[in-house]
């Protein structure tokens, strides 16, 4: 099944880890490759690996981690102090989606979460198409596959299973409240 996580308001990455975690209950393996978030450290980053237990209603007991989150962006592309070349952002989409096949290829996942790929898109730091190849491929390979970030693609959308939205009705941000560490990122 194809998820995406969109929309201009916050909470596209939460949801995603929150699938996660609630699969790696069930036992299943997680895998998310974040394609924009780099260097800025976040909650999630402590969370690095985390290793399957074995469960009653596990559906596997491999050993093999649960889940992964794999950094591979290199920040936030011409904000917030980015002085990057452009084409660094271009390479490190590239890797990642690359990453992410081979990663999809071993068997190792049931579930693979892109995050931020619908951002690396919209910048155009990566080809839709190549996104596209890889969720047709993904259909044939694993369990679900989980896409966030603002402006997803009405093709990818039209082709998910489950699409929500995420939209600002109010934001913190608005008083001049910054986002706090351990909530927000």
């Amino acid at each position: 099944m194809l998820y995406i996580f969109t929309g201009n308001g916050k909470g596209k990455t939460t949801a995603a880890l929150g699938a996660a975690m609630r699969a790696v209950g069930e036992g299943k393996r997680v895998l998310m490759v974040q394609f924009i978030k780099g260097p800025w450290k976040s909650g999630e980053d402590a969370v690095q690996v985390i290793p399957l237990i074995a469960q009653e209603n596990s559906s596997t007991s491999s050993g093999s981690p649960s889940f992964r989150l794999v950094k591979m962006g290199k920040g936030f592309v011409g904000i917030l102090g980015d002085s990057l070349p452009r084409e660094e952002h271009e390479q490190a989409a590239e890797d990642a989606l690359r990453f992410a096949q081979k990663e999809m290829e071993s068997g190792a996942w049931d579930i693979i979460i892109l995050d931020e790929v619908n951002n690396a898109m919209q910048l155009k730091l990566i080809a839709q198409k190549k996104v596209l190849a890889f969720v047709h491929e993904a259909a044939h390979k694993i369990e679900h596959l989980i896409l966030t970030g603002r402006d997803a693609p009405q093709e990818l959308i039209d082709m998910a299973d489950l699409v929500t939205e995420m939209r600002d009705l109010k934001h913190p941000y608005e008083k001049g409240i910054k986002a706090r560490r351990g909530l927000e990122y």
